[in-house]
């Protein structure tokens, strides 16, 4: 089906388009929330929280940039709207000037399973900022406002995720070696 012929069957409440954007999305959209979301039933709820938003409010999407990405904003804020709403969500760190250390490249070093293992093990603020900055592409600026931080907190958090994930991956090779 095609993307335009989906939007407006789902504009339109049809429930084959829904189902087809369902199936089609479900997987990528679930996976975004399952990295912001520690337990899994949250997750689910979470999800389904999310689609309900993106088929009730579909008509906001005004046509100009990515379907994909609309949706995707559309999960990332329904998971951060979970997180502080349930609150799971404590940043408590505060540095300034504080300097982004080269990148680490986890994708390169672990597999996708692995990868979510480790951002489970992060606390809360840690895993969101990364997600957002690292995985998102968000900048600091933009996580400070959605997060109600300052941007010296969403760099702060940013490094000390990629210490801890960088710890994580150093131990496991350790232990496979």
């Amino acid at each position: 089906m095609k993307e335009q012929d989906l939007i407006k069957g789902c504009k339109s409440e049809d429930p084959t388009a829904q189902r087809y954007l369902y199936d089609a999305f479900g997987p990528v959209l679930f996976g975004l929330v399952r990295r912001y979301i520690k337990r899994q039933d949250e997750a689910e709820d979470v999800f389904i929280e999310g689609m309900y938003q993106i088929m009730t409010k579909i008509n906001q999407y005004s046509g100009s940039g990515s379907f994909e990405g609309w949706m995707k904003k559309v999960m990332v804020n329904q998971a951060l709207m979970h997180l502080r709403k349930n609150k799971h969500f404590r940043l408590t760190v505060e540095l300034s000037n504080v300097q982004i250390p080269t990148k680490i490249t986890v994708e390169d070093e672990i597999a996708k399973d692995e990868i979510l293992q480790c951002l489970d093990m992060l606390p809360t603020g840690y895993r969101t900022v990364f997600n957002l900055y690292v995985i998102e592409g968000y900048k600091h600026r933009e996580i400070a406002e959605m997060l109600d931080i300052s941007i010296n907190t969403s760099k702060s958090q940013l490094i000390q995720a990629r210490k801890r994930l960088a710890e994580m991956i150093k131990k496991k090779h350790r232990n496979i070696s």
